[in-house]
């Protein structure tokens, strides 16, 4: 299910050209999570290696992440 959270998440990454050529993205409803390369193939790689990173850390907190395409990676307590 991991794979395919992230695989949605990074359906929905945004990017933009600043005027020195370099790339930035970022996942809209994931705060704080972005990423900067030469290239946006680069960025992209970027963003997916800090995307994996931010997910991990949330769960690893029990901090809440978004849902994404439906899939909802919240952990719910079992009695």
């Amino acid at each position: 299910m991991l794979t395919y959270y992230l695989e949605a998440a990074m359906r929905h990454a945004e990017y933009e050209q600043s005027t020195e050529g370099s790339w930035w993205g970022h996942i809209p409803n994931f705060k704080g999570l972005w990423a900067d390369g030469e290239s946006q193939e680069v960025c992209r790689a970027e963003l997916k290696s800090a995307l994996e990173d931010w997910v991990l850390f949330s769960l690893r907190r029990q901090l809440p992440v978004p849902i994404v395409d439906g899939i909802d990676l919240t952990v719910t307590e079992v009695a």
